[in-house]
Order: structure tokens, then C-alpha cells, then sequence
């Protein structure tokens, strides 16, 4: 149950809300913190309430984390206790299932767990690559430095999404309309013209008559047809469920021009950054790779990492599989990990291949846009024209005949 309290220490009156059994966990809660319970009052929950539903239902987006993780940093840093910590950026939190999470991830630390422990508990908010990171904060005493590190990493994963999100917007708005505005076309003014076409007995070319099949099978079975697309979109979503759908996805994006290049500087710059991340935070070798591994979501990729654990687990080079892998990874990849071995700046080395590899993309998917636009337009070009040729031809030969 949440309760409200009013509290004086040191003179000073302050309001807090925790997680707890009952009133005497409140008073044990604040004497522990030297201070002295003014007033409590009990937030029962009501399960019919939006805020409770919300709670449950909603998501943390991305950005909700980052602003957690800097927030709670720079408080710790600061001076802070973590109870204390969380419960300011609960009172911040905008986000209903957020503000629940961390307020269950205090009251755990309030109850003697660790700060770590309490996260891993919530999964479907916290990847292991944030657990992992506060752990290893909390036993080295950084844990400021270990959640600004979570921060700029989430902040760059983030910023990397949002631009490869964005230079597919353009194209994809492009293909749903020439889709929809073809469905249009093929339901009601194709229709129109294949009525005047038969009212004249006019004798069509093969490519008018076949529009003309085309569209009499949409209008008489427009329900079967959208109902077989719903089909269709929902069998491909089952099939990318699986493991052997998500690899044959996984090597189609590698095959395709243009994309297969992006792809794999795009899993390099991740790999990169948290495998760094996780060393620079004292995170071991084997445990980093790990969870890089389930941080970079193709699955060829998550083959070298994992190859190259088993590497360094009988006491190999990491390097080596790198190497051997440039078809997956770029050559700079295996080159600056092996600088980084024989030097001792491991993590410094990824990360200036993550910086390179971050700036390519942005770089990449700036120009994508550039580069697909002609391909659309010649697109665009050949249907508006085989149909101009397909069905205005006809109406031409036509008037030229009366």
C-alpha cells in the first residue's frame, strides 16, 4: 500500500510517498531517517482507476530512461541518498508505469535489497545491460558514473533509432500512398472505363484488359482481398516470431544493396558502444559480451559475439573473430579491438570505433532519402504511364475511329 507522510528533520518540514505493509513501517522508515512523522495518509489503489490501469498497460519509452537515469545521477552525485533520489524522480516521472516501477524499486531498497536487484525485477523496462551497469557501479562505489553511462548510452541508441526511423518516413509515405491511391484507381475509375469500353464493343490490348481483370476481381471480392493482405501481414509477423524467420529476415537485410552496408555499420556502432559501456563500468569480459549480445539485434552478429566469448573463454584473442568476420563486421572493427588488447585501452578503442561508425550512419541515412527519391519517382513514372498507355489508349483509338 503507498502512503503520503509529512515529516520535520532538522528543522525542515518535507512530503515523501513510499511503498509499505502498514502506518508502523512508515514511522520505522522515518525515524531510521532521523526524522519525526507529522501526519500519514493511506493511498488505497483502486483497480478501476485510470491511473491504475495505466500503470499496468502503458510502456516506458525510451526517453522516459534516459531522463531517469540522468536525473538519478546527477541527484547521486549531488550528495543524495538513492531512497531519497528515487523518490524525487518518481514525483518527476511523467510516465504512469514509471512512476510504479520506481516506486516498487524503492520500497525493495527500503526493505535492505540493492539498487541492482530492485531493477532486475522489472525486465520489461530495464534491459540487462542497465542492470548490469548499476551493479557494477554499486560494487565499485560509481554508481553516479555508472548511471550517466547508462544515460549517454540509451541517449545514443536513442538518437540512432530516431534517425533511421526518420529517413524511412519519407519512402514509406511515398509506397502507402502510390498503394492506395492505385486501390482507388483499380475500384472506381477503371470500373467507369470498362463499362464505356464494352458499351462501345471496343477491342482492348492485352495490358487494358488485364488491368480491367484486375480490377473486377478487387471490386467483386474487395473483402476476400483485404481480408487475405490481413492474412498475409499477420502470417510474415508470426514467421519474424520465430528464430528461423527472424535469421532469414536477418540475412535478406544483409544481402539487399545499400541497406546490407547500413545494417552492418549499424550493428557495429551498438556493439561497439555497449561492449564498451559494460567494460568501462567494470563489467568482466564474458558477462559484457553476453549482454551485447542480446543488445544487438541481428542474429548473424549475435553469432560473432557469441563466437567470440567461447574465444576468449579457452584464452584467445578477441580480436581473432573479429577478423575473420569481416564479412559481418568492418575490417576497423577487428583492428581497433586488437589496438585495444595490446594496449590496454580496450574500451577506449570501441568507442572511437562506435563515434566512427555512429557518425557514417547519420551520414548514411541523411543521404537515403536522396538516394531512394529517384527510384521512387521512376516508379511513380512507369505505373502512371503503363496505365496512361494501358487505359487511355483505348479512349483515343476510339474517338478516332467516330
Amino acid at each position: 500500500m503507498k502512503f503520503t507522510y509529512k515529516a520535520e528533520r532538522d528543522g525542515e518540514t518535507y512530503t515523501d510517498t513510499i511503498e509499505a505493509t502498514d502506518r508502523f513501517e512508515v514511522y520505522r522508515h522515518v525515524r531510521a531517517e532521523g526524522g519525526a512523522v507529522i501526519s500519514v495518509i493511506s493511498e488505497k489503489q483502486n483497480n478501476w482507476s485510470v491511473t491504475y490501469w495505466n500503470s499496468k498497460f502503458s510502456t516506458v519509452k525510451e526517453h522516459d530512461k534516459i531522463v531517469f537515469a540522468s536525473n538519478l545521477a546527477a541527484m547521486i552525485s549531488a550528495g543524495l541518498p538513492i531512497s531519497r533520489a528515487l523518490s524525487v524522480a518518481e514525483r518527476q516521472a511523467k510516465n504512469p508505469k514509471l512512476k510504479s516501477v520506481i516506486l516498487h524499486v524503492r520500497g525493495d531498497i527500503q526493505k535492505g535489497g540493492t539498487f541492482h536487484e530492485a531493477l532486475g525485477r522489472f525486465p520489461d523496462v530495464f534491459s540487462k545491460l542497465f542492470v548490469a551497469m548499476v551493479r557494477a557501479g554499486e560494487e565499485s562505489g560509481t554508481l553516479d558514473e555508472a548511471l550517466t553511462t547508462v544515460g549517454n548510452q540509451l541517449q545514443r541508441s536513442y538518437e540512432l533509432k530516431k534517425k533511421i526511423k526518420g529517413a524511412l518516413i519519407y519512402p514509406s509515405i511515398i509506397v502507402v500512398a502510390i498503394v492506395g491511391i492505385g486501390f482507388l484507381m483499380m475500384t472506381e475509375v477503371v470500373p467507369t472505363l470498362s463499362k464505356t469500353f464494352t458499351e462501345l464493343g471496343a477491342d482492348l490490348p492485352k495490358a487494358t484488359q488485364a488491368i480491367i481483370n484486375v480490377s473486377d476481381f478487387l471490386v467483386n471480392y474487395t473483402l476476400l482481398v483485404l481480408l487475405g493482405v490481413l492474412g498475409a501481414v499477420a502470417g510474415v509477423y508470426g514467421i519474424l516470431r520465430t528464430a528461423g524467420g527472424q535469421r532469414g529476415r536477418d540475412k535478406i537485410l544483409l544481402s539487399t544493396p545499400l541497406i546490407g552496408e547500413l545494417v552492418k555499420e549499424i550493428n557495429a556502432a551498438r556493439t561497439a558502444r555497449t561492449f564498451a559501456s559494460l567494460l568501462a563500468a567494470g563489467v568482466d569480459i564474458l558477462t559484457a559480451l553476453q549482454i551485447t549480445g542480446e543488445v544487438v539485434q541481428n542474429h548473424y552478429h549475435k553469432d560473432v559475439l557469441k563466437a567470440a566469448a567461447e574465444k576468449v573463454q579457452k584464452g584467445g584473442q578477441l580480436s581473432d573473430t573479429f577478423m575473420k568476420r569481416e564479412d559481418l563486421y568492418p575490417p576497423l572493427m577487428g583492428e581497433m579491438i586488437a589496438v585495444g588488447e595490446e594496449t590496454g585501452a580496450l574500451a577506449d578503442m570501441l568507442l572511437r570505433v562506435a563515434t566512427f561508425y555512429e557518425s557514417e550512419v547519420e551520414q548514411k541515412t541523411k543521404n537515403m532519402s536522396t538516394i531512394i527519391e529517384p527510384f521512387l519517382m521512376l516508379l511513380i513514372g512507369v505505373t502512371v504511364g503503363f496505365f496512361a498507355v494501358a487505359m487511355i489508349g483505348p479512349i483515343y483509338s476510339l474517338s478516332e475511329a467516330f
